[in-house]
């Protein structure tokens, strides 16, 4: 995400096969992360499970269920071009 948004520098995309796999991989996630160092990691999205976002400052972690995932299709926004073209404006 580099170059792309200042809200952080990577994005990791990752899918559970139901809300409790969701919910128990975000836990693992934000576990590990913990024991690294990483002091603060915001947890969003928990409690219902479909999607669960993990905010750890330069890197944004989101875990889906498949069908959430297919329906916001962030991998797809987020992998356009770095840079907009200018358009011509006319006169």
């Amino acid at each position: 995400m580099r170059g792309k948004s200042s809200i952080a520098d990577h994005m990791v995309v990752a899918s559970g096969r139901s809300s409790r796999q969701v919910t128990a991989l975000a836990e693992q996630v934000a576990s590990k992360l913990k024991d690294m160092g990483q002091g603060r990691v915001s947890i969003e999205g928990k409690t219902q499970g479909d999607w669960v976002l993990l905010d750890v400052g330069d890197v944004i972690v989101h875990i889906f269920r498949p069908e959430v995932r297919e329906f916001y299709k962030l991998e797809k926004m987020w992998s356009g071009p770095t840079e907009l073209p200018l358009v011509a404006q006319q006169a």
